[in-house]
């Protein structure tokens, strides 16, 4: 290949949306094009390309973006294609960009799109300059702690608006609503926007171990909250959860369940589980053996989030993105994700993002030892290891499932064994 020459750059989006992809398209181009370069966009993300199409590809002139940048969606487009499910389709994806001239390339992605960005990096050996933006509304890029992905703020922005409104008609209608979050991998936005809105609880795959989640212990976790919200005189609560929780469950807790989608071979589906419904059932089962009745509503929200038009903090957040992926690349840079990082541009060398365990892009996962946690937590009204220090509360609880104080301690107390010790800012800072 001899592109090193060629002034022609090239953007695609993978993955799914993210409010903000439109801004790093907007200010790349921009930056494209006073660099001289002329700038194309790859439609649908790798998924022409990869086939050898070359008449998906648009040009990007700072005219036709104009704009864009305050709206949410891609421009161009989005595919979750993936070249390098096979040789053969790596190759064709390196030729067709080859073909069109491109010798430099900005992909705007999540974990899997930045994987591809490697090995197409790796795979052109230089002859085509590749940089990576991080995108996800999931905020689980194994980037620093204090750096979220673009799209995640602009997601829980939308998102606690959405809960607010909830947690109104929970309390009106007295009802407890199971809300399902996005966060296939990790629990961030789930705790973002529990956290913010002030939900009743949230829950996260992270919380429970690595090792399988049984699924009676999240039954019993909510069946607990609203209990505790019973004795506190109130009917109604808002639980957030992470779908990621259902991928830790024990599959032989799931095979057990009817209306359970399955595939030719009887296999359970477990990308099709609706955890709401079976979490709402199976509460509910468990509450009338209490003796107690609970009108529960489940409901998913995540796709009306992804393509919300992005908040100022995105749309200035990617703006620096986009403008730094294109200098970066003009300037001769390659074989990086595009951070910033207290206001400062720093790449970050693809082979840093890789789990060497399984050679995929590492996972950033919610920090569950933090204060940050450690705070939602204290805020959450669910079983805590004091509610089983004092007796006449403990008493009290017992009292509104129809349980003897001892009954209910069988059953419920095992649910704060692995609690973390009570948050100490003193002993903090003396350490």
């Amino acid at each position: 290949m001899s592109l090193l020459n060629s002034r022609k750059m090239a953007i695609l989006v993978g993955g799914g949306p993210a409010p903000g992809i439109n801004s790093v398209i907007c200010a790349a181009t921009i930056r494209g094009e006073l660099e001289g370069c002329e700038v194309l966009g790859l439609q649908d993300g790798f998924q022409w390309i990869m086939k050898g199409r070359t008449d998906r590809v648009v040009r990007l002139t700072t005219q036709t973006i104009s704009r864009i940048h305050f709206r949410g969606g891609s421009f161009i487009g989005i595919a979750r294609a993936n070249p390098t499910t096979d040789p053969a389709l790596l190759r064709q994806t390196a030729e067709t960009l080859s073909r069109l001239g491109v010798s430099r390339l900005i992909t705007i992605g999540g974990d899997d799109t930045a994987f591809s960005a490697m090995k197409l990096a790796e795979y052109t050996k230089g002859a085509l300059r590749v940089v990576h933006v991080p995108k996800t509304i999931d905020n689980d890029l194994a980037l620093p702690p204090s750096v979220d992905t673009f799209g995640y703020q602009t997601a829980r922005h939308a998102g606690v608006n959405t809960i607010k409104n909830i947690m109104v008609d929970a309390h009106t209608t007295h009802r407890w609503f199971f809300i399902i979050a996005m966060g296939r991998k990790a629990g961030h936005l789930a705790l973002g926007m529990g956290k913010a809105a002030g939900a009743t609880l949230t829950l996260i795959p992270e919380e429970f171990g690595d090792g399988p989640i049984r699924l009676r212990s999240i039954v019993d976790t909510l069946v607990g909250a609203i209990v505790k919200r019973l004795a506190t005189g109130r009917p109604d609560g808002v639980a957030i959860i992470a779908e990621g929780v259902v991928l830790g469950i024990a599959p032989e807790d799931l095979e057990q369940l009817e209306d359970v989608e399955r595939d030719a071979h009887g296999h359970l589906r477990i990308a099709e589980v609706n955890i709401g419904e079976i979490l709402k059932k199976e509460v509910q089962t468990e509450l009338g053996k209490l003796g107690l009745k609970s009108t529960v509503v489940a409901k998913n929200i995540g796709y009306e989030l992804r393509c919300a038009d992005p908040v100022p903090f995105d749309m200035e957040y990617t703006r620096d993105l986009g403008y730094c992926a294109a200098k970066y690349l003009v300037e001769g840079g390659s074989s990086v994700v595009i951070t910033m990082q207290g206001g400062v541009f720093v790449p970050i060398p693809f082979e840093e993002m890789i789990d060497p365990k399984t050679g995929r892009t590492r996972v950033r996962n919610v920090d569950i030892t933090s204060t940050r946690y450690a705070i939602a937590r204290r805020y959450m009204i669910r079983l805590r290891r004091d509610d089983f220090e004092n007796e006449e509360w403990t008493a009290r609880m017992a009292s509104v499932c129809g349980l003897d104080v001892a009954a209910f301690r069988e059953r419920f107390e095992p649910l704060v064994a692995a609690e973390a010790p009570a948050l100490s800012l003193l002993h903090a800072q003396e350490a």
